[in-house]
């Protein structure tokens, strides 16, 4: 007998915003199937829309980092995974302990908070394009302006002097970096934790949220100084990504470039599009049940490893009808998953809406004639992040 050949993770693209080819492949013909993991593990990789959104709300699967194995190597992760959460850690954490740090969080997120950061959104998005306008082209848009709009925005929420922005981008590189390994994950986690930690024992900006979790008084020094370089990190590679990706598929679809300048009012569904379009967490999402589990017909046994795959997910045709692979800015985008599901839906979704809502109408609108300075196909990508994007996007106007 022929012995089933059990795929691993495919990451190879067929073209810059589109996930590897396979992926629709499974979806389409087996939306729950076995996969290979770096070092033999077997587990499960999830395509559909419907799927994911049961299993990621589902509490029978645990997020907790001592099950969590990358769906492709990344030695960068092997001193976190397999072993318990770093204090204030709350993605690798379930309830209760996930639930008492996210809601000590939850206020400096909701809509309403950010409609009161958008005068400085605003500020820091001019201010860049000023800068940008007095440079004259070309310009690399991720080093003026897609990575400095929601690093100073972080630095700003958080109570973090904005001077140590480089140094927080590059040990942030690393954590997101497939390919660095095990010891420098952790030298650039340390560094963070130490560079934080100092702020975490003051507070920092009196006004920033590290200030007010320092004086909430709920979470211990070690807990705040490890939610703020989660928050560092995770708040500025993630919208970085996003913006740059999205700057370089409107520029890539003329058509809808200029269906978002004839009706800028669009710009809210337009984002939403785009974030399910691109889906920059292009690595998935890791769970593991914490016993056998009866799921779309599978068992799936207690420790096995299941990744969900969210851009497999957002081009679902069953939750997106009409073509769901191509990029359209007047699509019901209503269930989209880019910031994923359940109780770890992502924290700063509003925040990354709200600065790309301001950060992209602005860009197109200072240089109406903006377009790549290289050919597309020259666009390097940053396909060796578990954040993928575009490592430089060289403009003119």
């Amino acid at each position: 007998m022929r012995r089933e050949t059990i795929p691993t993770h495919p990451t190879v693209r067929s073209t810059p915003f589109d996930p590897p080819p396979e992926l629709n492949e499974y979806r389409t013909n087996e939306p729950i199937r076995r996969m290979r993991y770096p070092g033999g593990h077997v587990g499960w990789l999830v395509t559909s829309h419907a799927l994911a959104r049961s299993l990621l709300s589902d509490p029978r699967f645990s997020a907790r980092s001592e099950f969590k194995r990358p769906p492709v190597a990344r030695p960068g992760v092997e001193p976190f995974y397999g072993a318990p959460a770093l204090p204030g850690w709350l993605v690798d954490m379930d309830a209760p302990r996930h639930t008492r740090i996210r809601r000590q969080l939850a206020g400096a997120f909701t809509a309403r908070r950010m409609k009161s950061l958008r005068e400085p959104i605003d500020r820091i998005v001019d201010g860049l394009l000023d800068e940008m306008q007095r440079h004259g082209p070309p310009v690399d848009l991720v080093e003026a302006f897609t990575l400095p709009v929601p690093s100073q925005m972080i630095c700003e929420l958080l109570g973090v002097p904005y001077a140590e922005r480089a140094e927080f981008q590059r040990h942030s590189e690393t954590l997101f970096s497939l390919t660095a390994s095990a010891e420098e994950a952790s030298a650039a986690m340390d560094r963070l934790y130490t560079l934080v930690g100092a702020l975490a024992t003051t507070g920092g900006d009196r006004d920033g949220l590290l200030a007010n979790l320092v004086n909430g008084g709920v979470l211990d020094v070690e807990e705040i100084t490890g939610v703020g370089v989660l928050l560092l990190t995770a708040g500025h590679e993630s919208t970085a990504s996003s913006l740059a990706l999205s700057t370089f598929a409107l520029l890539s679809h003329p058509d809808q470039l200029a269906a978002l300048k004839a009706v800028p009012e669009m710009i809210t569904n337009a984002v939403e599009e785009l974030l399910r379009y691109l889906t920059v967490f292009h690595m998935g999402v890791p769970r593991s049940p914490l016993k056998d589990v009866e799921f779309a017909g599978q068992c799936l046994r207690a420790g096995e490893s299941i990744t969900v795959s969210l851009p497999a997910v957002n081009r679902d045709p069953v939750w997106f009808p009409g073509m769901p692979d191509e990029l359209d800015i007047n699509r019901p985008t209503s269930g989209h998953l880019a910031f994923g599901f359940g109780i770890h839906q992502c924290l700063g979704q509003n925040l990354v809406r709200m600065e790309m809502r301001a950060a992209l109408p602005a860009l197109f609108q200072r240089f109406p004639t903006l377009a790549l300075a290289v050919p597309a196909d020259e666009v390097p990508l940053s396909s060796d992040m578990s954040v993928y994007g575009v490592q430089e996007l060289l403009v003119t106007w």
